[in-house]
């Protein structure tokens, strides 16, 4: 992702290797269940996403997760998640044709956005991520409804984040101990805002956490990172990748 004006630096943006899974939870009544077909019955396993520069690999020079994914799964790839996008711009996403038709292919939908929305707030502390957080429950709330009517048949996957800015070495060194709380805060009360948003649509929510921080949360990133601190490296997006394929092993 591009850095907004008076942000620090934020995140815009196959499992093969990878010898931890993150942990990931289903929303009620939206257990991982094997995907059939989309909008038409028996057609090929195609994997949209919706999302910013985390799926879309900024900063990696590698294979970014949705790829990964898809291959494991052994469906079609439709990359949409684009640099700097916040949960707005994927919900207007879904307004323009091309964006629509993709989806209306379908089998299972990624979706990873909101980081960007609270990332704007860091530097004004935790009290400023209350509205923002909302922001992205509202609005991806609407890109997931949004995507149950264009492909009803369709798997939808949520992503949540480890950090919603710089994390590991790179995030201490810039923030200090103090940043690092409020980056943490920030990054709370984001993936609330995603997890109820899956709850309330019969999304998946697949936790990103535990796959660079480890069960406890303490564990330190940065093996996972690019060396701004803020994208994920190949290790850290075929991390993702995993976290996604324990989620829905049978897309």
């Amino acid at each position: 992702m591009t850095c907004p004006a008076g942000a620090r630096a934020i995140r815009v943006g196959v499992l093969l290797g990878v010898s931890v899974l993150a942990g990931c939870s289903a929303a009620p009544g939206a257990a991982p269940a094997a995907v059939t077909g989309s909008g038409a019955v028996g057609s090929a396993p195609e994997v949209v996403t919706l999302g910013d520069s985390v799926p879309a690999g900024s900063a990696c020079g590698c294979t970014p997760f949705p790829e990964l994914y898809a291959t494991a799964i052994g469906a079609a790839s439709d990359n949409l998640a684009e640099p700097g996008a916040t949960s707005q711009d994927i919900r207007d996403q879904l307004d323009d044709s091309t964006a629509a038709h993709a989806v209306r292919q379908a089998t299972v939908v990624l979706v990873m956005a909101g980081a960007n929305d609270l990332a704007v707030a860091f530097d004004d502390g935790d009290d400023a991520f209350a509205e923002p957080a909302a922001q992205v429950q509202r609005n991806v709330t609407v890109v997931v409804d949004d995507v149950h009517t264009l492909s009803p048949a369709a798997s939808v996957l949520v992503f949540g984040y480890w950090n919603v800015v710089e994390d590991g070495d790179v995030g201490h060194d810039d923030y200090g101990n103090d940043g690092v709380a409020e980056a943490a805060s920030a990054t709370t009360a984001c993936n609330a805002a995603l997890r109820r948003a899956a709850v309330a649509t019969g999304a998946i929510y697949v936790d990103t956490t535990s796959a660079f921080k480890g069960g406890s949360g303490e564990q330190n990133p940065t093996a996972l990172l690019a060396t701004d601190g803020d994208h994920p490296d190949a290790a850290g997006q075929r991390a993702i990748a995993a976290a996604a394929l324990a989620a829905l092993p049978n897309g």
